[in-house]
């Protein structure tokens, strides 16, 4: 989904906030649904993303089975 989403005012916030180039929010079940924003300087940033993504999900997990082993 291209253009602005219900949570693309936030994710705005924190982009500028931060003094970032790129901003991925996620939400789970907040006040308008679960949902997904992306905002970003530079176009190269949203071909970077899957990457980082892939690369975030897999320290998530790495993370969660420590956790259940304590």
């Amino acid at each position: 989904m291209t253009g602005p989403g219900k949570y693309d005012d936030i994710c705005t916030r924190a982009l500028l906030a931060a003094q970032a180039q790129c901003a991925l929010l996620i939400i789970l079940d907040g006040e308008h649904g679960a949902g997904f924003s992306v905002n970003f300087t530079n176009q190269s940033y949203v071909e970077r993303l899957p990457a980082i993504l892939r690369s975030v999900a897999d320290q998530i997990e790495h993370d969660a089975k420590g956790i259940g082993n304590s």
